[in-house]
């Protein structure tokens, strides 16, 4: 292993396509039954077409607690929101759905990557941060080649 080598050194889209591909070959990772009929948000039309969506998105959120410890529920709403279309009127900002985000946090928690910070929200686990770091750099090895 690369010393040194940490989520940080990665960029967002190799790492979160390394961890989503891991999370679905571990078969840990504890997907909803709702998956295939669920739209992500309230303001969107349909249901995401990528049927592996919710490995992308629980890659995505353990990244952004493993930068910026102390997320919660509704910090995710805010990040993973977007546009609302209101016709001729000018576009609002959404929020993305609540249910989503705690299934995906409640997913991670039963891996042990993330426990409940003292502060309020998440943050990654000892051992959720050996993992993390030890897929970036096959990550970053990867990339490389």
């Amino acid at each position: 292993m690369a010393v040194g080598i940490t989520v940080k050194d990665v960029s967002a889209p190799v790492f979160i396509q390394a961890y989503a591909a891991h999370l679905k070959s571990s078969g840990k990772l504890e997907v909803p039954k709702w998956v295939d009929l669920v739209k992500t948000a309230p303001y969107k039309e349909l249901a995401p077409y990528d049927p592996n969506w919710f490995y992308i998105h629980a890659a995505a959120v353990v990244r952004h607690i493993y930068l910026r410890p102390g997320v919660g529920v509704g910090a995710l709403q805010k990040r993973h929101g977007g546009q609302k279309n209101r016709g001729s009127r000018p576009s609002h900002h959404a929020t993305s759905s609540g249910s989503v985000e705690r299934k995906v946090l409640q997913a991670l928690e039963k891996l042990n990557l993330l426990e409940k910070s003292d502060n309020g929200g998440r943050r990654i686990s000892q051992e959720g941060r050996r993992d993390l770091d030890r897929i970036a750099v096959q990550a970053l090895r990867a990339a490389s080649e």
